[in-house]
Parts: structure tokens; sequence; C-alpha cells
């Protein structure tokens, strides 16, 4: 067996115990009539940012978007509640998960991110424009943390028993370019009882922008949402 082979056969197992295929683009090209509208949407908020066009013409442009805003509100709407839009509840990519505000594909909210997972890992490839914006001309440091969650959380799900985050400890290195590929590394490192260890770090090229290392209490699903949060304790 070659080392591709081996990749290959990896990622296999990691599509299966996370519901997330090698590349999500097989189940969502940019031809899909919802992939078309979220896109449309992302490109909108990164125009906005930037946009130095006059009132009239702003003033134009906001018509068409309440207009289009108009025909969604009217309906017909509803949810698939399987799986979940949180990483570290190791949802399906066809379900709620679709609709991640950190890596959707299908909320407009979610920079454009490519995931490829293995057997330890879960690679996610984004690059983030100005709508993304925290200190000038980088990545707004709360995003990263939201990504970190997120990778971070769909790496720990390949234990098998996912659970949510307790701890999320974040270095930032460097600042993090806007309009530059990132490439987001999450490692499922070991479990220790109820404890799911993870680490990652996200570079741009050579440069390393932000480590982080997180903690995932596995839970019992049948008591999230109960008063006291007992669900979440490790004891």
């Amino acid at each position: 067996m070659t080392d591709r082979d081996k990749s290959n056969d990896d990622d296999v197992s990691a599509a299966r115990i996370l519901g997330l295929p090698a590349n999500r683009d097989e189940l969502y090209p940019l031809e899909h009539p919802r992939v078309r509208l979220a896109n449309s949407v992302r490109a909108v908020l990164q125009n906005i940012a930037t946009s130095t066009a006059d009132d009239d013409a702003v003033s134009s442009i906001a018509e068409l978007v309440e207009e289009a805003a108009r025909r969604l509100v009217d309906g017909p709407h509803g949810r698939t509640y399987h799986g979940s839009a949180e990483g570290s509840l190791g949802g399906v990519p066809t379900g709620f998960q679709s609709h991640s505000p950190v890596t959707g594909p299908l909320n407009p909210l979610a920079g454009p991110v490519r995931l490829t997972a293995n057997e330890r890992e879960v690679i996610a490839e984004v690059t983030y424009g100005d709508a993304y914006e925290g200190p000038p001309g980088h990545v707004h440091g709360g995003v990263i943390a939201a990504l970190f969650d997120e990778v971070l959380g769909l790496a720990q799900a390949l234990s098998g028993h996912p659970g949510m985050t307790g701890r999320l400890e974040i270095s930032y290195r460097s600042p993090t370019p806007l309009h530059t590929p990132l490439r987001v590394v999450g490692r499922f490192d070991r479990v220790d009882g109820r404890k799911i260890f993870t680490s990652g770090e996200i570079t741009a090229g050579d440069r390393l922008c932000a480590e982080a290392v997180g903690l995932f209490i596995t839970i019992d699903f049948s008591k999230l949402g109960q008063a006291g949060g007992r669900a979440f304790s490790a004891e």
C-alpha cells in the first residue's frame, strides 16, 4: 500500500466517524443553488466592508437586497436537525452543520472554508476577506478563536465519543493576514476518561499565526440543556 493509498483510507475512516467527506465540495459544488445564494451574500458582506459608492448607488443596492430578503422571509421555512451546527458534536455536513456560522457552506456568515480529515487530524483551508477584519489588514482575533473551536471540535470527534468544549487556550503568535490562504490543523491527541485533548495551529504559508490547545468533555446528550450544567462536568 502506498502512502497515498493509506491517506485515502484514513480519509474514508475519518469521514465515517465525522460524517464528513474528504472534500465537502463533493456535496456542495459551486453550482448548487444554495451555495450560489450563500456565496452571493458573502460577496455582499465583503463589498459592504470596503465600498465607497455614493448614497444613491447604495440606496438602489439596498432596495435589491431588501427585495431578496422579503422573498426569503415569505418562506417556506424549516430545518433538519440531524447532526449539529457545532463541530464538537461531530455533526454531519448534509444536516445542520451545513449552516454552521464558522464553517457552514450554506451559511454566508461563515468564511469559505474547505475541510478535509484523516484518522487524527481535521484540516481547514480558508481565505478571509475584509468582512472579517480586526486589526487593519488582518483577521479579527474572535474569528480565529471561533475557527479553532470548530476545527478542534471536529478533531476531538475523531475519538468516537465527542463532547463539548471545556477549555480553549489560544496563543496568538503573529497577526493573521486577510486575503491570504490559511491552513488550520486540528489534532485529536488523547483521551483521559471523559476528557478529550486536542491541539492545533493556523499558518499562512511558512508563517505561524496562532496555536491552540483544547479540552473537550464527553457529555450525556440526554442531559443537554438541563439546569445546572451537569452534563458538562468532568467529574
